[in-house]
């Protein structure tokens, strides 16, 4: 991890658990949730905001009424708008990608679930992945929420990271096992 990565996240931790103690203490957690799916969104979606909380090029005065037009169009919470509001004035928006999936973790966790990243060859089917969820869920002992994604160059199975664990079944990987093996043979 670059040294700016590694900064970026220390402060967008220091954020989450601010933020966290506060909707936790004001018992307002699914409200913040709701709060980070709407940025999440508007994050994907518009590249003027994304331009916004990079930029360098707006001071701090505008980006910190921007935010708070934002908050209040979106109509997100207090918290949410203070926070967002306080980040631009000290100019701290750059992480708030970095910030949003924190917060995110910290609610899971909080919640006792974990999230676990699927990639399949093709599209997983409702009962596939509740199948899944289910056996990992059985494994770890708390419950699992997949993240799910397909990538078509692994040919057939499914590649699973759980934490720390990566599981990979995929034809692709046991094609590349087996050509590494062929090689020290050859």
């Amino acid at each position: 991890m670059s040294e700016a990565a590694s900064i970026s996240t220390g402060i967008a931790a220091r954020y989450a658990t601010a933020v966290f103690e506060l909707a936790k203490g004001e018992d307002a957690l699914k409200t913040l949730q709701a709060d980070l799916g709407i940025l999440e969104a508007a994050l994907a979606e518009s590249a003027d905001l994304r331009d916004v909380i990079t930029s360098p090029l707006y001071g701090r005065d505008a980006t910190e009424a921007a935010m708070g037009k934002l908050a209040a169009a979106m109509k997100l919470s207090q918290i949410t708008g203070n926070t967002l509001r306080l980040m631009a004035q000290k100019r701290r928006l750059f992480i708030l990608p970095a910030l949003l999936r924190a917060l995110r973790e910290k609610i899971a966790i909080h919640n006792g679930e974990v999230t676990a990243d699927v990639v399949s060859a093709k599209a997983l089917t409702k009962t596939q992945a509740d199948k899944l969820a289910k056996v990992l869920a059985a494994s770890v002992g708390r419950e699992v929420k997949l993240n799910a994604t397909v990538d078509e160059s692994l040919i057939g199975g499914l590649v699973v990271k759980l934490g720390s664990t990566m599981i990979d079944t995929s034809v692709k990987a046991k094609l590349n096992a087996l050509q590494n093996t062929m090689k020290e043979v050859g």
